[in-house]
């Protein structure tokens, strides 16, 4: 999809499955299994959404899915399907990670940096995208390196050690324009540190959600997940974002929708519903 002159792309690294419960926090089940059928262990089907952003020669990819440097265990009690990886869908547009200059992550969760980093042939963890700059914000690098019992699962240290040895992670300091037109934005809520990032061009504006609005059924401001670490802030923030990106007309992408991708808000009888936007790389 063009923005101005911008091409946007969405990626996909597959599919994955979370527990229900988790994914909508107090919300009672009977409400949202309207939307998202769980299976026979309460998990819910969920996109690895990812961002390509191409910019002349500028190629930069926000979050990065889940990688493939997990086992069995792990692909088996998350629910990992795919024909093709991040770096598969980079392929079929005659890209190698090699093209890649910057990678931007939202948040540093392994569902979100997992292509970061990979094995080598002398199974050496490595960065996946050699000439790339990877940002992060500080407080989030931070917190990544040392955990609370909470969050210590969603921390995986493989997915960026290799990028500090490298000398390609740049800390990024709050809201902060990283390239001319491409912004991280702090929205906290899931994590303190945790940014949607906003790519503007020509008057027009994406915004890449997140963890802030996951999915499509994620829209109405109680509807905040379990793992979200301070969710009264996500409240604060999902209303006073979804309202603005109503306001300027943003185009949204969902990270972890599996049907509905991107589109634009509109309201219906006072809730927020999204009109679907089909862009290559991706469906909705």
């Amino acid at each position: 999809m063009k923005l101005g002159d911008l091409d946007l792309f969405i990626l996909s690294d597959g599919l994955f499955r979370l527990d229900g419960g988790a994914m909508f926090g107090v919300v009672p089940r009977v409400l949202w299994e309207r939307n998202d059928t769980p299976d026979e262990k309460n998990r819910i089907l969920m996109g690895l959404n990812c961002l390509l952003v191409i910019h002349g020669t500028e190629k930069i990819l926000i979050d990065t899915g889940i990688g493939d440097k997990f086992d069995e265990k792990f692909g088996t009690m998350f629910g990992v399907q795919r024909e093709t990886t991040l770096l598969d869908q980079l392929a079929d547009l005659n890209l190698r990670p090699e093209d890649i200059t910057h990678v931007i992550m939202s948040h540093m969760h392994f569902d979100h940096i997992g292509w970061n980093t990979r094995r080598n042939a002398a199974e050496e963890i490595v960065p996946t995208f050699p000439n790339a700059i990877y940002f992060a914000q500080r407080g989030e690098y931070e917190v990544a390196k040392n955990p609370d019992d909470r969050s210590r699962a969603s921390y995986l240290k493989w997915n960026w050690e290799a990028l500090e040895k490298s000398g390609q992670l740049q800390l990024l300091d709050g809201t902060t324009e990283v390239l001319p037109g491409v912004e991280s934005f702090l929205a906290p809520g899931h994590t303190l540190y945790h940014t949607i990032v906003k790519v503007k061009s020509a008057g027009k504006t994406a915004a890449f959600l997140a963890d802030l609005v996951p999915t499509t059924s994620h829209l109405k401001t109680p509807y905040v997940m379990g793992y979200d670490l301070y969710p009264k802030l996500t409240m604060e923030t999902k209303p006073r974002i979804l309202l603005q990106a109503f306001e300027e007309q943003w185009l949204l992408i969902f990270e972890h929708a599996p049907r509905i991708k991107a589109g634009y808000l509109k309201q219906v009888e006072g809730n927020w519903k999204v009109e679907p936007v089909i862009m290559e790389g991706g469906s909705s």
